[in-house]
C-alpha cells in the first residue's frame, strides 16, 4: 500500500506523460522521379491510429510541412508530409514556387498520381489505420487537397487551410466522397469572393458535405508564422495571423474527432 502511494505521488509530480514524437526522412518514388516525404508519430502511442497525409505549401516540401506532421503526431495522429515536386525541388522566391506549382497544376495526372504515391506511403506503414485516413493541406497544397477531393478520393476528410478554391475540372453529383473543411482569410486578395461563390456553388451542385470558414482579419498564408518576414521581403500581401492560426487548427481537430470517433 505505502509503495502504491509512493508511485501515486511521483506520478503526481511527473504530471502526464509526454508525447515523443518520431520523425522518418522516407525516399520514394514515382514514374523515375525521386519524392522525399516525412513520416511523424507518437512513439509511446499504442497500436494503429488514424493517418493524415499534409500537402506542403508552394514552396515546396519544408520544415514548415514537416513541423505540422510533428504537430498531428503530437495529437496522436501518424502524419506523412508528401512531396509533389520531387528530386529536391525547393523555391526560395515566388517566381520559381509559381513555376513549381504551376508545372503541377497543368498536370492534374501527374499531380493525382504522386499524391497516391504519398497515400501509400501512409497508409501502408505498420502503425496506420487504413480505415482512418485524412489530409490536409496549405496553400497550393490546399488547392491539391480540394482537387483530391473532387476526384473521389476514398478519404474520410480533407481540409484545406488558405487553399486555393478554382478548378478546371468541377467536382460532378456524387463525386466527392470525403467530408471536406475550409479555412479561408477573410482578407486574402488572392482568393476573390467570385471564386468563393462559384466553390460554394459547386459543392452544392456536388451534394458534398462541405463547410466553409471565412475567418476575420486574416491574409493568404495566416497558418505560417514565416509568412509575414517573406511577404514583406518579395512585397506580397503575406500575413500570419496567430489567432486564425489557432482557431483553424482547433476546428480542425474537432473536425477530426468527429470523423475518427
Amino acid at each position: 500500500m505505502r509503495n502504491l502511494f509512493y508511485c501515486l505521488i511521483l506520478l503526481t509530480i511527473a504530471g502526464p506523460i509526454q508525447a515523443t514524437v518520431v520523425g522518418k526522412e522516407i525516399k520514394y518514388e514515382y514514374n523515375g522521379t525521386t519524392l522525399t516525404g516525412y513520416l511523424a508519430y507518437d512513439n509511446k502511442q499504442k497500436g494503429k491510429r488514424p493517418g493524415v497525409l499534409v500537402v506542403h505549401e508552394w514552396w515546396g516540401h519544408n520544415d514548415y510541412a514537416r513541423s505540422r506532421a510533428r504537430q498531428l503526431a503530437e495529437l496522436g495522429y501518424i502524419a506523412f508530409a508528401l512531396d509533389m515536386y520531387g528530386d529536391g525541388k525547393l523555391a526560395n522566391h515566388p517566381k520559381d514556387a509559381g513555376r513549381f506549382a504551376g508545372q503541377v497544376k497543368n498536370n492534374m495526372k501527374v499531380a493525382e498520381a504522386r499524391f497516391d504515391a504519398g497515400l501509400k506511403q501512409l497508409s501502408s506503414y505498420k502503425l496506420t489505420d487504413k480505415n482512418k485516413l485524412a489530409a490536409i493541406g496549405y496553400c497550393f497544397g490546399g488547392g491539391v487537397a480540394l482537387e483530391m477531393a473532387r476526384r473521389g478520393k476514398a478519404l474520410k476528410g480533407i481540409v484545406s487551410f488558405h487553399g486555393s478554391l478554382a478548378t478546371k475540372q468541377p467536382a460532378k453529383k456524387g463525386e466527392v466522397k470525403a467530408r471536406v473543411l475550409v479555412f479561408n482569410g477573410a482578407e486574402d486578395s488572392f482568393v476573390k469572393e467570385e471564386s468563393i461563390i462559384a466553390f460554394r456553388q459547386e459543392m452544392k451542385n456536388a451534394e458534398a458535405d462541405v463547410r466553409f470558414v471565412n475567418l476575420a482579419g486574416a491574409k493568404h498564408s495566416f497558418t505560417n508564422p514565416g509568412s509575414t518576414a517573406i511577404g514583406k521581403k518579395f512585397g506580397i500581401p503575406l500575413e500570419y495571423n496567430k489567432k486564425a492560426d489557432q482557431e483553424s487548427w482547433q476546428q480542425m481537430q474537432s473536425f477530426f474527432d468527429e470523423l475518427f470517433k
